[in-house]
């Protein structure tokens, strides 16, 4: 079928922005650790069923040694670094600032895969990287006054915010570095949330990477067998271990196990992530791998940046948020971004 990597993508832009909903509810209610590791759990026994209706084998089949190394490293970077930063981004500046930050992770894919799989970058991608900054910088800068640096409403860069947003704006703030360098512009969202998502695109970009890696060996290593074409999801799995060890690890070593506890009663988080894991990492992360299988790297991932506008839809429609010009078109060019990078 033409394009059938093409549609694929489309379909985990489509699931990403439902589970970045999903998620965003649930860990506003119980914690992005708690959400990180249910969700894996609920994940894992998904594609376990899928997997044994499918090959006979609950687990991944067919693996060799290499395999596991690479995709344990891709779960580590995507899942446990990756998610960590961006499941606490969505409580910090919700889920469409966060996604919107989420078009950095091609750019960095195209980075990570120029160092580690001697893919080529070519100048057009230092514009789209440009493009995309700029994109991500009118929707998340505001323009203070001349005088005092305050901002107006008719000069906030941002547009469309809720009452879900939090503006980080105060006189301590206006002391610092940035603030000096550029008196007359701040963040319209709290730096720690920004950064934040950043680093859930850093995960993202490398964590694919790496995943590409690991499903090559993975091909050779289950040629001929009924695994091979499933891959993408027994692929899936095996990241999935590796992050739920590491989530583990994390609830167990900072203490939270009694929040985790707690958050398991919560009938309407659980509801939430439950709907997330198979919206996220059951179709969103498994079409996203078989994507990266039936078309080029590059093209896959800018269809699959495009969830910061879809995500635009249903904040219009079910969270009744206003969306205006500037919002819009700071997602458009930061997608736009994306697309020259890879040209």
């Amino acid at each position: 079928m033409q394009y059938f990597g093409e549609f694929i993508s489309i379909s985990v832009a489509v699931s990403w922005t439902f589970t970045a909903l999903f998620f965003e509810f649930a860990g506003k209610r119980i914690g992005s650790l708690s959400v990180n590791l249910l969700r894996l759990f609920f994940a894992f026994f998904l594609l376990g069923t899928m997997l044994y209706f499918t090959t006979g084998s609950f687990l991944p089949a067919g693996a060799d040694t290499k395999t596991w190394i690479w995709m344990s490293l891709s779960g580590v970077v995507g899942f446990v670094f990756g998610d960590l930063c961006l499941f606490y981004s969505y409580i910090l500046i919700t889920a469409r600032f966060s996604q919107l930050l989420m078009t950095l992770a091609p750019p960095f894919a195209a980075l990570f895969g120029w160092m580690l799989l001697g893919e080529k970058l070519s100048p057009m991608g230092f514009l789209g990287m440009s493009v995309t900054l700029l994109g991500i910088a009118i929707s998340i800068l505001k323009r203070g006054s001349a005088n005092g640096g305050k901002a107006n409403s008719g000069d906030t860069l941002v547009a469309g915010t809720s009452n879900l947003t939090v503006v980080a704006c105060c006189e301590k703030e206006k002391t610092s570095f940035l603030k000096k360098i550029t008196p007359n512009v701040s963040l319209h969202l709290p730096l720690k949330g920004v950064l934040l998502g950043i680093g859930g695109a850093l995960g993202q970009g490398l964590g694919i990477v790496l995943s590409k890696q690991g499903m090559n060996h993975y091909s050779v290593a289950a040629a001929g067998s009924e695994v091979a074409s499933y891959i993408p999801f027994a692929a899936t799995q095996m990241r999935i271990i590796t992050g739920a060890i590491g989530f583990a690890l994390i609830i167990l070593l900072t203490k939270r196990v009694g929040v985790l506890r707690e958050g398991i009663k919560d009938k309407r988080a659980m509801g939430a992530i439950f709907m997330g894991a198979i919206f996220g990492p059951f179709i969103g992360v498994s079409l996203s791998l078989m994507a990266v299988q039936y078309t080029n790297t590059a093209v896959a991932s800018t269809i699959m940046a495009t969830t910061p506008i879809i995500i635009l839809i249903p904040y219009v429609l079910f969270y009744k948020r206003k969306v205006t010009f500037i919002e819009v078109l700071g997602a458009i060019l930061s997608v736009g971004g994306v697309s020259l990078f890879f040209l």
